[in-house]
């Protein structure tokens, strides 16, 4: 997980050399003549998600065929004009444009008040993804995505406060430490949350049968540690997230996470009466929690006493 920070550019050729590293290779072209670039760049890589936070300081116009990724630009200030599939978008703070991947795009004015928060999804990736989430297709969700999202309601909301929280941390990106676990996590839930968001009725379907359930329970048992997001959940029953978290409320009483914590609580309380020469730490890392903090409280809320104590 790393952090770009970008000494200011001394031209325009730099300036558009700097964001094209760091997002895709781009034709810039200032508007107005004669203003000198102010870039603002930062950036978070999760490896499949990028982060960025990315102003010019100057009006310009900007094309690119946004090669193997989709784009979400959402305003922090200022406006963003772009041409779309369906004509002209123009995106104020409280909405996004959506930038389809291998498709030329335009942006005709990017405001020299304009910051946008910008997060870069890998297509490939992605599409796989929306196959997990949603349980759609790739050409569906290419098809469906809408040029701009509303951010100010609903799942499109969640999502923005979810990007807002991690852009807080774009200054000091080692606060989630070197962690793949961490990372890939991070990376999922944010598809997770724009699919949702981006492609709302595109999971409609039955909830799945109490067989699937079975099968996810059965696999959660047979592997707690594991590292499980809400997408490979939603495959292993055959469904899409939204569906399964209503069949598991369903025939279960909770949520999928919530099944796994209770899992994963059973199992590390086992171990702490057990072997008491395991350190705390040792058992919360080996049953899949990211960090012996987050056990501690999970264990607590459940128990009602710290794992320290419960060992006394």
């Amino acid at each position: 997980m790393r952090a770009r920070r970008s000494a200011p550019p001394r031209d325009w050729d730099q300036a558009s050399r700097k964001v094209a590293e760091a997002y895709f290779p781009h034709e810039l072209d200032p508007l107005g003549g004669g203003r000198d670039p102010r870039l603002t760049l930062r950036t978070l890589d999760l490896g499949t998600v990028l982060i960025g936070h990315v102003g010019w300081g100057a009006d310009v116009r900007v094309a690119c065929d946004y090669p193997g990724a989709y784009e979400i630009n959402m305003p922090l200030t200022g406006h963003l004009a772009s041409r779309g599939r369906r004509g002209p978008v123009t995106s104020v703070p409280g909405q996004a444009t959506v930038f389809r991947s291998d498709t030329p795009s335009e942006i005709t004015h990017w405001d020299a008040t304009c910051t946008v928060l910008g997060v870069k999804f890998d297509s490939a990736w992605l599409d796989r993804e929306a196959e997990r989430v949603l349980a759609t297709d790739r050409v569906l969700l290419r098809t469906g995505l809408p040029d701009q999202l509303d951010l100010a309601v609903g799942q499109a909301r969640a999502w923005r406060q979810l990007i807002g929280s991690l852009a807080a941390h774009l200054r000091d990106p080692g606060l989630f430490g070197d962690s793949g676990l961490v990372r890939d996590q991070l990376a999922g839930a944010i598809a997770a949350g724009f699919l949702l968001a981006g492609c709302p009725g595109a999971d409609a379907g039955p909830p799945p049968r109490p067989r699937a359930i079975t099968r996810l329970v059965d696999q959660l048992h047979d592997d707690p540690a594991r590292a499980w997001t809400a997408g490979e959940m939603a495959a292993v029953a055959g469904t899409s997230v939204r569906r399964l978290q209503e069949a598991f409320r369903h025939w279960v009483g909770c949520s999928p996470t919530e099944y796994l914590l209770g899992i994963r609580l059973r199992r590390a309380d086992a171990d702490l009466a057990a072997d008491p020469a395991r350190t705390i730490s040792e058992v919360a890392a080996y049953w899949g929690f990211s960090s012996a903090s987050r056990f501690a409280a999970a264990y607590r809320r459940r128990y009602g006493v710290s794992p320290a104590q419960a060992r006394r």
